[in-house]
């Protein structure tokens, strides 16, 4: 049987979770734009699962709007603000060069508008230094957009303190936390002003997510002045119109609750099968991509010596399955730009594997098997 250990790109739905959406889809299956019992009803579901949400975050429920996920988010962040830049002129954005490709890809769009985007990269440790972001800022930075926990290496970024100091000046922060959400929660109750939220990285369903915008009492209490990107309903406070997907959202406050309460359980799992393969690895030459001080627990991107990442996917697929670099980007040969922004030799950049696990679905693991398949793989040049 495979081992699945690509859970950085999605896991499978909590059956508790999957009880939750057909409830929603077949019992109570009402619009919760509609003015009559089964509209209200829906409608009451969604605030409540508003309200929950937004205090995972320690935001108030109507700085919260429901998308689709993490990438539209991303798109309604960042593309939603670009016309606040354009009216005051400031047009300069700091970003890391290891963002994910749902916010360099609107922040490329940006660039071809006018707008100046610095790329700060990191170094071999994956982790970007607030000192950093503080020595490009400038009277006309607009934004700094730094992802919470990097989706390739599992580094995690510091997010709070980031936070912290901007709080003090007038750009906003936006922080892409698909990969930090539920795992790592005190990050995000820091004064982010907008959070990016996916689903389906916790248990909840494919197609949908969260965005918030928090107030700043320093800037007239308002939040960040986003207009929209898509129009046609005026749901969600105009930012994402469209009939909400109820079923859904009480599947991302369920997946979010259980997570919650699970979240020790969890991490000392996730903990345990990270030392499983490192301790059954270790006769086999790799080198860990990453600061592994800073690093979440179920995520280890790993470069085996003289083994092509490609042939450990084809080789190797009916024991593991496992990345090479974000789902987004792994159907692509190129080295990862991750690894390549953190300065890592091409032959670690471009062999880079993503193993990433939720624990209940590794006891099968065979890591003493594992290990004899890499072997094999040097052995064969």
């Amino acid at each position: 049987m495979v081992t699945y250990l690509d859970a950085a790109a999605t896991t499978p739905v909590d059956q508790r979770v999957a009880d939750v959406v057909l409830h929603w889809m077949t019992a109570e299956f009402g619009n919760a734009g509609s003015r009559h019992e089964y509209g209200t009803r829906a409608k009451r579901a969604v605030e409540r699962a508003r309200e929950y949400l937004a205090g995972t975050v320690g935001a108030e429920p109507d700085e919260l709007i429901f998308t689709s996920g993490a990438t539209e988010s991303n798109n309604i962040a960042l593309l939603g603000l670009a016309p606040h830049g354009e009216r005051t002129g400031r047009r300069h954005i700091i970003t890391s060069a290891i963002e994910h490709k749902a916010v360099l890809e609107p922040l490329e769009h940006l660039a071809g508008r006018g707008f100046e985007v610095d790329f700060i990269k990191p170094g071999p440790s994956g982790r970007v230094e607030v000192e950093a972001v503080m020595e490009r800022l400038r009277p006309d930075t607009l934004l700094v957009s730094l992802m919470h926990v990097n989706n390739e290496t599992g580094v995690i970024q510091p997010v709070a303190d980031l936070a912290r100091e901007l709080r003090t000046t007038a750009t906003y922060l936006h922080v892409d936390a698909a990969q930090g959400y539920g795992k790592i929660p005190d990050d995000l109750v820091a004064p982010i002003d907008m959070i990016s939220i996916s689903g389906h990285k916790i248990g909840a369903p494919k197609g949908v997510g969260a965005l918030v915008t928090r107030r700043r009492e320093d800037l007239d209490d308002e939040r960040p002045p986003l207009e929209p990107i898509m129009f046609g309903g005026g749901q969600e406070r105009k930012l994402r119109p469209g009939t909400l997907p109820v079923p859904l959202i009480m599947g991302l406050a369920e997946a979010s609750r259980i997570f919650e309460d699970e979240r020790a359980q969890w991490q000392a799992g996730a903990e345990e099968v990270r030392s499983r393969l490192l301790e059954g690895l270790a006769g086999v030459r790799f080198h860990v991509n990453g600061a592994q001080e800073h690093v979440v627990p179920h995520i280890l991107n790993l470069s085996f010596e003289e083994v092509d990442s490609e042939a450990f996917l084809v080789t190797l697929k009916d024991l593991v399955a496992v990345a090479t670099g974000s789902a987004c980007t792994s159907a692509s040969y190129t080295p990862s730009h991750v690894l390549t922004a953190m300065g890592l030799p091409d032959n670690v950049a471009s062999n880079g594997l993503r193993f990433s696990w939720f624990p209940a679905q590794v006891d099968g693991l065979d890591v003493a098997e594992l290990a004899r398949g890499v072997e094999k793989l040097r052995r064969r040049g």
